[in-house]
């Protein structure tokens, strides 16, 4: 057995005997945890940065593409984000030991499920380390250990963090081991951790399309799986025009590197005219690049071809595709075709349009009149999320706390026998 193996193997024991101890904590001691974070977050940001500052010198030299770095860097803002997230979930109802509505059966046996805790959860992510604090707030506060595996680019900032959420577990009586950090880029401890079931209960990855894939490949432990955000807005003919406008523009400059940025806009025929020249020289002006079919080219002569890469592309940068299509029904086919199953829109002020929109097009979360870049937990009133799953198993869309429990039967009676 190599060191490494043996390393995760150590890990993985420990936030077992971990886990027992996170069953059994009640909401006050979690809270008091997470409250500890916060204030050691804020006492510890000087040297927070610095660590992430030698993290974003590395990485940019590296050759690190701009919107990963932006995902790396750790900013007196990001910082208070977290600072404030750990409040909120601080905040947020313990979704561990309620109970479902009873029932009662023809002999009295009442029958309901409680809600317990997944166990122990790895989570495997690339670039951004404010996933570390949210990763552990969430599992703490739903009773969970965990196992964090970050970017080898964001090592000495999850290093860090770690050493902040350990704290508050020790300031709450709470075992330090409930949220370990691994402290090494070999990629073999992604490889021994996703096949440690004895240890790891599921593993919740996030990252981009090859961490996934080989992810798929390997893994034994169940995957609460994070795909790639290829999101589609659709302009419907029957589409007011200023809000068309404003939740495409929105969508795709809120933030280039968010899994919820628009990648592909469809219009349609008969609201093309009105609406895309303004909204295409507006995108345009703001530095991002147009590839159209060639009906699009008719209207934006300077968006240059798309294809079929482009159609099926995250670019998560300033590229947009952007197709015209006849209607609602080509609109749902282009993203049964390309979508990868994240977040979809339409703008419409047809509600026949808008109830078929969100009942056939098949992704995790669907909106109307509003821009994809609101799939995140927190705007979903979820506190914090620890990714946004297209699974269909266990979880679906933003995963919050309830995403990290599950269900067990507890069944009551008077001594009735089974005749």
């Amino acid at each position: 057995m190599s060191t490494i193996e043996e390393s995760m193997l150590a890990l993985g024991e420990n936030a077992r005997r971990a886990s027992r101890a996170m069953m059994t904590a009640g909401s006050g001691q979690k809270n008091r945890a997470l409250l500890a974070m916060a204030d050691a977050l804020a006492e510890q940001r000087d040297a927070l940065k610095a660590a992430n500052a030698q993290d974003v010198e590395s990485a940019r030299a590296d050759g690190l593409e701009a919107a990963l770095l932006d995902r790396l860097t750790l900013t007196d803002r990001s910082i208070d984000l977290m600072h404030e997230g750990l409040r909120q979930v601080a905040a947020l109802p313990d979704p561990v030991g309620s109970v479902t509505a009873t029932s009662v059966r023809p002999n009295g046996m009442r029958v309901a499920q409680m809600r317990v805790p997944l166990g122990v959860i790895g989570i495997i992510y690339e670039s951004r380390p404010n996933v570390t604090i949210d990763a552990a707030a969430l599992c703490l506060k739903s009773g969970n250990a965990a196992i964090l595996r970050g970017g080898r680019e964001a090592l000495r900032s999850n290093v860090a963090l770690g050493r902040i959420v350990q704290h508050g577990l020790r300031a709450a009586g709470l075992p330090a081991e409930a949220v370990q950090v691994v402290d090494t880029t070999d990629r073999a401890a992604v490889g021994t951790l996703v096949t440690m079931t004895e240890h790891v209960d599921v593993i919740v990855p996030r990252g981009g399309k090859g961490l996934i894939a080989r992810l798929a490949q390997e893994a034994r432990v169940p995957l609460i799986k994070h795909l790639d955000g290829n999101c589609h807005v659709y302009i419907d003919r029957d589409a007011e025009p200023e809000k068309a406008h404003a939740v495409a523009f929105n969508a795709k400059t809120y933030r280039y590197g968010v899994c919820g940025a628009m990648e592909t806009l469809l219009v349609h025929e008969q609201a093309a005219d009105g609406i895309l020249p303004r909204l295409g020289q507006a995108l345009h002006e703001h530095g991002v690049q147009l590839r159209g079919c060639e009906r699009t080219r008719q209207r934006l002569p300077y968006a240059v071809p798309a294809t079929d890469e482009d159609w099926a592309t995250e670019y998560l940068g300033p590229i947009l595709a952007v197709r015209i299509v006849d209607g609602l029904d080509e609109a749902i086919a282009h993203i049964a075709r390309w979508s990868s199953g994240h977040t979809e829109a339409i703008v419409t002020e047809n509600l026949s349009a808008a109830q078929r929109f969100q009942r056939e097009v098949d992704s995790s979360s669907v909106y109307v009149n509003l821009p994809t870049c609101f799939a995140d937990g927190f705007e979903y009133g979820l506190g914090a999320e620890i990714g946004i799953s297209t699974n269909r198993l266990h979880a679906r869309g933003p995963v919050g706390l309830e995403g990290l429990t599950t269900l067990k039967w507890i069944l009551n009676g008077e001594g009735q026998t089974r005749g």
